[in-house]
C-alpha cells in the first residue's frame, strides 16, 4: 500500500527544521570546540558548505524520484541496487545513533539527576507512539517543538551577545587543519536534517516543487541559527565550552541570568524531542523502502491500513533506540552518526552527478564538492567512531550478500 500525500511546504519545512535545530545546537559545541579550537567558525562554515552541496543533490534527486526512502531509492535508480543498499543502511544506522544522541540530550536537560535513563526511554517510547498515528500528527507536533526551541535560542543569543562585551571568556584551544576538519565533521551531525524531507517524498504534496523549496528554506534557517549560537557561545564562554555539558545554560550563568536557565532547559528539551520525532519518522520511511525491496526483513514493509504509516518499522526502530541509549555515550553517538550520514551523502552526490537532461537542476560542480567534502570529513572523525561504523556497514553488506545467495 502506498503512503498518503498529506505534507505541504510548511509541514515539510518544519520537519526539516525540527531535525536540524534539535539537540545538536545544544550538545555539539563541546566536542566541536574541543576538536576545532579557535577555528570553530571555520569548521562551521565548512560543515555548512558541504551540507549545502548535499542538500542540492538531495533536492535534485527527490524531484526526479518522489518516493519514500531518500538516497536509498535514488541510488538504486541511478547507480544500482548495491549502492542504494549501502546508502540506506548507512542512513539507518547513522540516524539511529542520532536518535540516541537526541534522546540523551533531552534527558540531560529535562530530567533530575539519576532519572536520565528512564526519562530517555519514556521519550523514545512516547514519540514512537506519536509516529504510529499518522504523519500529519508528526508534522503538527514538530511545528510546536520547533517554535519552543527557537524562542529559547533567541533568549540565549540576545542575552549572551548583549553581555559579550563585558565577558572575559577563556582562551580557545589552538586550531590546526586536522582539528578544524574534525570539528566540521562533528558539526555536520547537526546539519543533516534536510534528509528527513527527502525520505518522506511519498507523503509530500507536489514533491517535485515542494521538496527542493522545503530543503532550501530549512537549511537556510538552520545555518542562520547555528552561526548566531556559535558566536554567542564562543564570545561568552570561550574555551570553557569544550568541557561544558550544557553550554547554553552556562552562557546564561556567565552573563548573570541564571534565573532564566529553565528557559534553556525547556528549549533544549523541546528541540531534542522535535529532532527525535523527525528522525524516527525519516528512519521509518527508509526502513519501509528497504523492506519493500527485501534489503531488510519483509515484515517491516507493512503499512498500517488505518493510519497509513509503516507502524512495524516505527516500533522496531524505537525499540532499537531504547536498547542503544541504555549503553551508549553521547559523544560516541555523535561521531558514529556523522560517519553513517557522511557515507549516505557521498552516495547521494554520486547519484545526482549522473543525472542529465530535465532532471538536472544544479551544476555538477556542487555534487563534486559535496562528494569530496564527505570523503574528507569522514576521514577526520574520531577513530573509534570510524572503526565501529566501518564494521557495522560491512555487517550490512554481508547480510545482503547472504540474502541474495540464499534467494538464488
Amino acid at each position: 500500500m502506498p503512503l498518503a500525500r498529506r505534507l505541504r511546504l510548511g509541514d515539510a519545512t518544519a520537519i526539516g527544521l525540527g531535525s536540524m535545530i534539535g539537540a545538536g545546537v545544544f550538545s555539539v559545541w563541546a566536542p566541536a570546540v574541543g576538536a576545532a579550537g579557535g577555528g570553530i567558525l571555520v569548521a562551521l562554515a565548512i560543515a555548512a558548505v558541504v551540507a549545502y552541496c548535499n542538500a542540492t543533490a538531495s533536492a535534485q534527486l527527490a524531484a526526479a524520484h518522489p518516493v519514500a526512502g531518500g538516497t536509498y531509492a535514488y541510488a538504486r535508480a541511478e547507480i544500482g541496487p548495491w549502492w542504494g543498499f549501502v546508502a540506506g543502511w548507512s542512513f539507518v544506522i547513522g540516524k539511529i545513533a542520532s536518535c540516541a544522541a537526541m534522546a540523551m540530550t533531552f534527558a540531560a536537560y529535562a530530567a533530575p539527576e539519576g532519572w536520565q535513563v528512564p526519562v530517555t526511554v519514556a521519550a523514545v517510547a512516547s514519540l514512537g507512539g506519536v509516529n504510529c498515528f499518522g504523519v500529519t500528527r508528526t508534522a503538527f507536533v514538530t511545528r510546536v517543538l520547533v517554535v519552543c526551541s527557537l524562542l529559547g535560542l533567541a533568549v540565549v543569543v540576545a542575552l549572551g551577545l548583549g553581555s559579550a562585551a563585558a565577558a572575559t571568556p577563556a582562551p580557545l584551544p589552538p586550531a590546526d587543519a586536522y582539528g578544524v576538519l574534525q570539528g566540521a565533521g562533528l558539526l555536520f551531525f547537526a546539519f543533516a536534517g534536510y534528509a528527513r524531507i527527502a525520505t518522506m517524498g511519498e507523503e509530500v504534496v507536489d514533491p517535485a516543487r515542494t521538496i527542493p523549496r522545503a530543503i532550501a528554506w530549512a537549511l537556510g534557517g538552520a545555518v542562520v541559527v547555528y552561526v548566531a549560537v556559535a558566536i554567542t557561545v564562543v564570545s561568552v564562554l570561550g574555551g570553557d565550552v569544550s568541557s561544558s555539558a550544557a553550554p547554553l545554560a552556562d552562557v546564561l550563568a556567565a552573563t548573570g541570568w541564571t534565573a532564566l536557565t529553565p528557559i534553556v532547559r525547556i528549549a533544549a528539551a523541546a528541540a531534542s524531542l522535535g529532532a527525535l520525532l523527525a528522525l524516527l519518522t525519516g528512519i521509518g520511511r527508509t526502513t519501509l523502502a528497504m523492506a519493500r525491496e527485501r534489503d531488510l526483513p519483509r515484515f517491516l514493509a507493512k503499512v498500517d491500513d488505518r493510519w497509513q504509516v509503516p507502524r512495524r518499522a516505527e516500533i522496531v526502530i524505537a525499540v532499537t533506540v531504547v536498547a542503544i541509549v541504555l549503553v551508549a555515550d553521547l559523544r560516541d553517538a555523535i561521531g558514529f552518526s556523522s560517519f553513517g550520514v557522511l557515507l549516505y551523502y557521498l552516495i547521494a552526490n554520486a547519484a545526482a552527478f549522473r543525472q542529465d537532461g530535465s532532471a538536472r537542476r544544479y551544476p555538477r560542480a556542487l555534487q563534486a564538492v559535496g562528494a569530496l567534502g564527505c570523503l574528507l570529513l569522514v576521514n577526520t572523525l574520531p577513530v573509534l567512531a570510524s572503526t565501529v561504523g566501518t564494521v557495522v556497514v560491512l555487517v550490512g553488506v554481508l547480510y545482503r550478500a547472504l540474502r541474495l545467495r540464499a534467494a538464488r
